[in-house]
């Protein structure tokens, strides 16, 4: 039986692995290297209890290995999380490919890391993530049955998860202003990748008042040019006149220097790690009085989606059981006002305590 705790082999205050990997708790890490296909990849199962893990697969070119073992440790946790409290018989792990996704992907690439991820026997199960795509995973499918995610199957999990988010969104704008309508309700939404862009699409629809930014100039003008709505430069999403910022790139973009910037008065978006430090600036974020829509809850419509091909379900199981996180979102801020503690905090002791109760049963 798995446990939430790993107890180090060595004085992990020596080790730079296995020191946060202890205090995280992780299960176990596979680091990947092929020099034939150039493939550098980590691989972290964080938790397996609840069942086995599952995590997608992250493209990126990180700046070092550090880097992207800091990265790994992270979002593999956030996926733990993410499963526990969306009800899900999952554990969480997660892998990222240190590389270009623009200019190193190859067949061989991910046929090599499909045979690496097929001798963690099940323990892992992988999907699409950023700089990833299920023509990818078919690739990565060659080599392992333990994969979702495939065209024909699940597929995109992209159109899921914007709607996961915007139930979530609702239910933070309940809180905050008294009633969940959107309308008039002005979004900028930071990053318009897949999951951005329809997020964006049912936002207008509704009638919110929507601001976009991206790195990518041409989906900026597509997305401009289908709704009308306005475009700003990446570092001025911060300033622009809001009542919902909608991270939805990378995270971290909730830090020192944003908060003294941003006129929001709820966070709710698709990214993971969007607070840069936890413990700091969810505080902030609740004596500021804004409203925080935890990231692993209100995102956790693409594990949705691949949990509903591991267990052969349906799409419209998918979309109706991505539509009860407005119903999680809710529990957790009324739970956070009533218990005076951040939405981050409630979140993760939400989390814990279903691990904690299937850790018990001792099956």
């Amino acid at each position: 039986m798995s446990d939430l705790t790993v107890s180090p082999l060595v004085d992990s205050s020596l080790n730079p692995i296995l020191q946060p990997m202890h205090a995280m708790g992780h299960e176990h890490i596979l680091f990947c290297n092929d020099k034939a296909t150039g493939l550098k990849a980590i691989i972290a199962v964080h938790n397996t209890v609840l069942g086995p893990a599952l995590g997608g697969t992250r493209m990126w070119m990180y700046q070092n290995e550090q880097e992207a073992l800091t990265d790994v440790l992270r979002l593999s946790r956030g996926m733990t999380y993410k499963n526990a409290i969306s009800q899900l018989n999952l554990g969480g792990g997660k892998a990222v490919i240190i590389g270009d996704a623009k200019s190193m992907k190859s067949e061989a690439l991910f046929r090599r890391f499909g045979q690496f991820v097929n001798t963690l026997a099940g323990s892992y199960i992988t999907a699409e993530d950023v700089g990833i795509s299920p023509d990818d995973m078919v690739h990565v499918s060659k080599e392992t049955k333990h994969v979702v995610g495939l065209p024909g199957k699940s597929g995109d999990p992209s159109p899921v998860t914007a709607f996961g988010v915007y139930m979530g969104m609702k239910a933070a704008a309940k809180h905050q202003f008294g009633s969940d309508s959107l309308v008039g309700k002005k979004v900028a939404v930071q990053g318009i990748g897949h999951v951005g862009a329809y997020l964006v699409d049912h936002l207008v629809a509704e009638g919110a008042i929507v601001t976009i930014t991206d790195i990518n100039e041409a989906a900026l003008q597509a997305l401009h040019a289908k709704h009308g709505v306005a475009v700003v430069a990446a570092d001025k999403i911060y300033d622009v006149d809001m009542d919902i910022y909608a991270p939805c790139a990378l995270g971290a973009t909730v830090n020192d220097d944003t908060l003294a910037r941003l006129n929001c008065s709820v966070i709710a978006g698709a990214a993971n790690n969007q607070l840069k430090e936890e413990s700091k600036h969810g505080r902030l974020l609740m004596e500021k009085g804004i409203i925080y829509a935890p990231d692993f809850a209100i995102n956790a419509g693409g594990v949705i989606n691949c949990f509903s091909e591991v267990e052969g379900l349906s799409l419209e199981w998918a979309k109706q059981k991505a539509e009860e996180i407005y119903t999680t979102i809710d529990r957790i801020l009324m739970r956070s006002q009533q218990e005076g503690i951040p939405s981050y905090q409630v979140a993760n002791q939400m989390a814990e305590e279903r691990i904690q109760t299937k850790g018990s049963l001792n099956i």
